[in-house]
């Protein structure tokens, strides 16, 4: 399994995406986001083939307190569906880096990736509201 690597970018919609070999990425929501949702009991996520758009929501998450778009950080078609999920959501809150990850999308885009926070600027991004 794909380890956490320096090449995380993250939305600020709390979305992060992993470069995997050529234009493909890895999608989850950051440690921070699945935090903030608590226990996470069920989510939706687009379909193999679907086409996803950046800043559109392309599902749902849905934890013991809220129900929570998705929103996708690139733009791209679905090739994988992390279908762990259906059947243990909660591995979204236990690993969301490593087995908690949502789809692979085959980004038609890339430059879009110049437009996501580092981890430093993600970091504090998350930092300003907890003054």
């Amino acid at each position: 399994m794909t380890k956490v690597i320096s090449s995380i970018r993250y939305s600020k919609e709390h979305e992060w995406v992993q470069q995997l070999e050529g234009n493909r990425v890895r999608i989850g929501i950051s440690d921070y986001a699945q935090k903030a949702l608590g226990d996470i009991v069920f989510v939706e996520n687009p379909a193999i083939d679907d086409e996803v758009t950046v800043n559109e929501s392309m599902g749902t998450i849905e934890s013991v307190k809220a129900v929570s778009e998705l929103y996708s950080p690139v733009s791209g078609t679905v090739v994988t569906v992390n279908e762990e999920l259906e059947g243990a959501p909660e591995t979204i809150n236990e690993h969301p880096f490593e087995t908690g990850w949502l789809v692979e999308v085959e980004m038609s885009n890339p430059e879009e990736l110049d437009s996501l926070l580092k981890e430093d600027e993600y970091q504090a991004f998350t930092n300003e509201g907890e003054e």
